[in-house]
């Protein structure tokens, strides 16, 4: 233990040889994760390098056991950024622990199955790598808001194809994101081959970085732990590593259950979207994601905008809002959405008097795309309305599926276009506060369930008071035959 803890401290300082890194990496994070057991579940590593040929200040990573919290983190990163190049490639994966380093990095001599070859190599040619295995993940979480606070600039969601068609320059900064999947549970292959394949799109990256010969900052975190560490005391020592694995394998499958409820008590729901017009708020919005699609040569491509717009950090510009006691309007603004440099998402609400129910109502009349100087219109005032005084909420707002969006005519461009949004709620009226008042949903009063249920008692009554009928209109015989007496005769003709 005393060897692999000074050789942990090498790796870090930088005496270690980087051309071995691969298999410490895997130790050193290992390593953390035996020496601090009790709360490797609320953990992440983070891992920073450069480019090749670009050298940072040396930083000291914390002591053995110690958690970098939100704002230990931002320090990091800013000495990072201060000194280093600003263009950032951000690999955020959405669930990473410890010990998928440990289990999939080759770490007791399995070297031929590591799945982070690509890392790996990266790490090697960088002369400033930084380590950080045991990070708080709500602050990894936020690394994208500090990230853009730091740099100044928006976060530009790419894959390895767009990247390829992005000129970078040395004098602007960019802040590049990928998202990762990871795969858990107890299916330890299918986890295994999820990182192997986030392990390749992360060299597709860097070859493409490389070829532009752009100097880089590259970061690689996750939003979640992935797991559990299982409690080792530290007289056991290493000698157990390869047993204790192999029984991990066998007790995943009751931790994962516990760790996903542990995980959801823990969660925070971030704070709704809020315009300010003065003091006072008037447009609030919230949503568990928004996403738009657009349709390129008859394929569908996808845009998340959610952690562009919610999240710890996340301040999404506003400019273009407006509201008064009859209209309002939120204007989100983006850049760099699906090969558009400038890119807005309008939700445009109107309050009107409706005599026949006698009160005032509030109707979204139109969701708008605008990018380029093109605008796209759906049209929502049909399906997507609440009384004045109250917010609206709906699981699923789209414009596919049993769309509550349709697009305003047929030669709109909004035929080309799909936006859907999850846990969808908004409040363009009558705001007290920063909080929405009482939400009227979408759902109507007669679900189909409700329908099926008075159909089958419906037909149940039906046929019921049929049965009834017909024993009704059975009748008893009014003669009699007397065994003692003659024998009635019945005339054919009655």
């Amino acid at each position: 233990m005393t060897s692999l803890v000074g050789g942990l401290k090498m790796a870090v300082t930088g005496t270690l040889q980087l051309r071995r890194f691969s298999a410490r990496l895997v130790l050193f994070l290992a390593g953390f994760g035996v020496l601090n057991p009790g709360n490797c579940d609320e953990q992440v590593p983070l891992i920073l390098w450069t480019s090749e040929g670009v050298s940072l200040p040396a930083q000291s990573p914390p002591a053995a056991g110690h958690v970098v919290g939100p704002q230990q983190l931002a320090g990091y990163l800013q000495r990072a950024l201060r000194a280093g190049p600003k263009n950032v490639v951000l690999f955020l994966q959405d669930k990473m622990s410890v010990e998928d380093f440990t289990l999939y990095g080759g770490a007791f001599g399995n070297k031929q199955d590591s799945v982070f070859p690509n890392l790996e190599d990266a790490l090697m040619s960088s002369s400033s790598p930084l380590v950080l295995a045991s990070v708080s993940w709500p602050a990894s979480s936020a690394v994208i808001g500090q990230l853009q606070d730091q740099l100044e600039t928006s976060p530009l969601y790419m894959d390895p194809e767009t990247l390829s068609q992005l000129r970078l320059n040395a004098s602007s900064p960019a802040l590049l994101v990928f998202r990762l999947p990871y795969g858990g549970g107890s299916d330890l292959m299918s986890a295994k081959e999820i990182l192997s394949g986030n392990d390749e799109l992360i060299g597709q990256v860097l070859s493409t970085m490389k070829t532009q010969s752009v100097p880089y900052t590259a970061i690689y975190t996750a939003l979640q732990p992935s797991r559990e560490v299982v409690s080792l005391s530290m007289d056991s020592g290493l000698g157990g590593g390869r047993s204790l694995l192999q029984a991990r394998g066998h007790r995943e499958r009751e931790r994962e259950r516990e760790r996903q409820r542990k995980m959801k008590e823990k969660a925070q729901i971030y704070a709704p979207v809020e315009f300010k017009e003065g003091e006072d708020t008037c447009v609030l919005l919230w949503a568990r994601s928004l996403s738009v699609s657009i349709l390129r040569s008859g394929r569908w491509e996808e845009h998340d905008l959610t952690l562009s717009t919610f999240g710890e950090g996340v301040s999404p510009k506003l400019h273009g809002s407006s509201c008064d006691k009859t209209r309002a309007r939120l204007v989100l603004n983006y850049e760099n959405v699906l090969g558009h440099r400038s890119f807005k998402l309008i939700f445009a609400m109107n309050q009107r008097l409706y005599k026949v129910s006698a009160r005032r109502w509030f109707t979204l009349d139109a969701v708008e795309l605008e990018y380029d100087g093109t605008k796209a219109t759906f049209n929502g005032s049909r399906n997507v309305y609440a009384p004045a005084e109250y917010s609206y909420r709906c699981e699923s707002v789209t414009s596919f599926r049993w769309p509550l969006l349709v697009p305003r005519s047929s030669k709109d461009p909004a035929n080309q276009w799909r936006v859907s949004f999850k846990d969808f709620q908004i409040q363009g009226f009558n705001v007290s506060g920063s909080e929405f008042s009482y939400a009227s949903d979408c759902a109507g009063f007669f679900s189909p369930g409700i329908w099926m249920g008075l159909m089958t008692s419906l037909l149940m009554v039906l046929v019921l008071t049929y049965g009834l009928h017909m024993i009704m209109q059975l009748r008893t015989m009014d003669r009699f035959d007397d065994p003692k007496g003659p024998a009635i005769s019945v005339p054919q003709i009655e």
